[in-house]
């Protein structure tokens, strides 16, 4: 792990195109701003835990529904 130093409106590069910078610091709490092309998702780790569960959850097999049932909901729907 890299740790860096940086002080109130100083910036961090991670490769060309993201950029970190401290907003504030306030006890323990620091403030970052982070500009990053759109196509970058940035969570909080908590939140990226989250969707990486429910995303695992989601991929999971339906009990009780196999793929023939499946293709015949579908048909059924047309």
């Amino acid at each position: 792990m890299l740790v860096l130093s940086r002080k109130v409106g100083e910036k961090i590069m991670v490769g060309d195109s993201i950029q970190i910078k401290v907003i504030s610091v306030d006890g323990d709490q620091v403030k970052l701003g982070i500009e990053a092309p759109q196509n970058v998702s940035i969570y909080r780790e908590e939140v990226y835990e989250t969707l990486q569960q429910e995303n695992k959850l989601a991929g999971q097999r339906v009990p009780g529904l196999n793929l023939e049932q499946i293709r015949r909901l579908y048909l059924d729907k047309e």
